[in-house]
């Protein structure tokens, strides 16, 4: 009978041990499905912030010709083809503005560093030109998404109005 028991003890035991090791391995591909798919989804952003960003440096080239030359800016735009060099150059700040709001949308910059640029915007705006440019010489619905035109009618234009 002792020997019997032994026997049934050690099956009961090493069953044990293999679901032990069944639950282990199964909890160890949880672990590693979870981390995984944190580590996707952060090269998924960083992937799309470095096409964005690629973006804004063609842009940032396009708009350095137009600053350097403003009479350029017919090939794009029919409608103003003598704007000033003031004007190219408001719009490639309002560009760099939409650039950095969208990084601020898609969460790649710091809390920090949004207040740094949201100073720098809302002084643009208060200011400068720059105001009176964007109501009253650039076509926005041409240029400009309508987040960023929202956020500047409703952030930054009242705040520069006081």
């Amino acid at each position: 009978m002792k020997g019997c028991f032994k026997k049934m003890f050690e099956a009961g035991l090493s069953e044990y041990f293999g679901i032990a090791e069944a639950i282990g391995i199964i909890a160890t591909m949880f672990v590693v499905l979870y981390f995984s798919r944190k580590q996707m989804e952060v090269l998924s952003v960083d992937i799309e912030t470095k096409i964005l960003n690629d973006l804004d440096e063609r842009m940032h080239q396009i708009t350095n010709i137009m600053i350097d030359r403003p009479e350029l800016i017919k090939v794009v735009s029919k409608v103003e083809s003598d704007w000033s060099s003031e004007v190219a150059y408001a719009y490639h700040i309002l560009f760099t503005f939409a650039h950095v709001f969208h990084m601020r949308t898609r969460e790649v910059l710091s809390d920090n560093e949004w207040t740094g640029w949201l100073r720098w915007m809302k002084s643009a705006f208060d200011q400068g030109m720059i105001k009176e440019i964007w109501k009253n010489k650039i076509e926005m619905e041409k240029w400009f998404d309508p987040a960023f035109q929202e956020f500047v009618d409703k952030e930054l234009i009242p705040l520069s109005n006081r």
